[in-house]
């Protein structure tokens, strides 16, 4: 352990990487419930297979991160591109789940590439700062939209489109219990406050599936059954990919590489922003403010994504929840080793998180949406031409219910209004540089948006 994790070197031993690992398996362990909740909505996949593949695609990621780069990042299906998985390609596109899993397979692939070479830099600094942010605020916006309408506080209506729920439902009051729940621990900085949330909400769901089946039944909740210990097969979902789609038609290849630079981008931009933040929590940056093993964290994502795509699931991502364990000690692959080997013995309970509502999971959604919203703090607005199509970017996606064309939309109107001010502005120095690969991919997306 000391030769390959140089514990010493980095002020930690066995067991503070344990019960650090232990810590962050604890505040990711939502994920379970929540991703396969979200990916078995409308898209026909199985619940219970989706549970293993979540398990199976967390343990191995983790693990390779924890034997490769060897730093302390829990990997999982990243909230946000799960959600971007359901209800924009399956549901807004019409895309088949094998064609979207087929979709997430290259995006994996082309990120392996991307993150062992060079090409990952230009691909970084081609998008604007401004609009990373934004990216990371819409779909904050969006994660939280969803929980709102799964717990039933956000509710659809024929004259205004949106509406207020009835507050008086098991759902709402299943929901409100867990948001309060999260935020008391979370300000009292207790570990895994996310989890404790879910934990909670689903107590008071199975209460009243104790007292009141039919009314349980009609919300969506039911009781766990009495065998708590069982395993479900992937194989209804692991490697089923479908590349016959994009022969069909011009409009369904577009659709295709969208999807697939959606999942790319999110997926970079998540893992490096986490990355960044974990490391320097745990003082691995070097002298010059690097992080020191970046390059190889950026391989076992993009490697965890290519078998989490697979086995069946949407990307896998560095979770930031991966903070909490840092603070708990944690400063080598050991924690997250000891993440993902955690991760491979929830597999064997899945009729406890096939049991949890989502009304249960919303609260998680809730407060993760608060979470990644934060960092729309640090746009700049005074700038118009950075700021209009941030906001674009951010009101688009949950008024849309499409992370990539909330992303279409923004890296459209930056190249349109940056181009129409370089040309008309009177102030040189106001006027940007656009680069190649920004302007490509701008062209791309206004395209997509004229032709649908």
């Amino acid at each position: 352990m000391e030769n390959f994790f140089k514990l010493k070197e980095n002020n930690t031993n066995v067991k503070k990487e344990l019960v650090a690992g232990l810590t962050t398996f604890l505040t990711m362990a939502y994920i379970i419930a929540v991703n396969a909740g979200i990916l078995s909505d409308g898209t026909g996949m199985p619940m219970g297979a989706l549970v293993t593949a979540t398990c199976l695609a967390a343990a191995v990621s983790s693990i390779f991160m924890g034997l490769y780069a060897k730093l302390p990042l829990g990997i999982a299906s990243g909230m946000g591109l799960n959600a971007y998985f359901t209800y924009a390609v399956i549901h807004g596109m019409k895309m088949p789940w094998q064609v979207a899993l087929a979709a997430i397979f290259v995006q994996g692939i082309i990120f392996i590439i991307l993150s062992m070479t060079k090409v990952r830099d230009a691909v970084f600094n081609a998008i604007p700062h401004n609009l990373k942010l934004a990216i990371t605020s819409g779909i904050g916006l969006f994660i939280a939209f969803i929980g709102f309408v799964n717990s039933g506080i956000v509710i659809q209506d024929n004259a205004t489109l949106v509406k207020i729920g009835e507050f008086t439902s098991p759902t709402v009051l299943i929901a409100t219990i867990g948001v309060l729940i999260i935020v008391i621990l979370s300000k009292n900085n207790v570990k895994g406050a996310l989890l404790w949330g879910i934990v909670g909400s689903t107590l008071v769901a199975w209460s009243i599936a104790l007292i009141s089946p039919e009314t349980a039944a009609a919300h969506g909740i039911i009781l766990p059954s009495s065998n708590i210990f069982k395993y479900e097969s992937i194989s209804p979902i692991a490697g089923k990919f479908d590349f016959s789609y994009i022969f069909k038609s011009t409009s369904n290849l577009i659709n295709f590489i969208t999807v697939v630079l959606t999942f790319l981008f999110v997926s970079c931009f998540d893992t490096v922003g986490t990355v960044v933040g974990v490391s320097s929590k745990a003082n691995l940056l070097d002298e010059n403010g690097n992080v020191k093993g970046a390059g190889k964290a950026l391989v076992a994502d993009a490697v965890g994504t290519t078998f989490g795509a697979l086995v069946g699931v949407s990307p896998q991502v560095a979770f930031v929840e991966s903070t909490a364990g840092v603070l708990a000690g944690g400063r080598t692959g050991l924690t997250a080793i000891t993440t993902g080997s955690l991760f491979l013995v929830a597999m064997f309970f899945s009729p406890l998180f096939i049991a949890v509502p989502a009304s249960a999971t919303a609260p998680a959604l809730i407060i993760v949406g608060y979470f990644m919203i934060e960092q729309i703090k640090n746009i700049d607005f005074a700038d118009f031409t950075e700021g209009v199509p941030a906001f674009l970017t951010i009101a688009t996606m949950p008024l849309t219910y499409s992370i990539g064309d909330g992303l279409s939309i923004g890296i459209a109107s930056y190249f349109i209004i940056n181009v129409l001010n370089n040309i008309f502005g009177k102030d040189k120095n106001q006027k940007k540089k656009l680069s190649p690969f920004l302007c490509v991919l701008a062209i791309v997306f206004i395209i997509k948006l004229v032709i649908g």
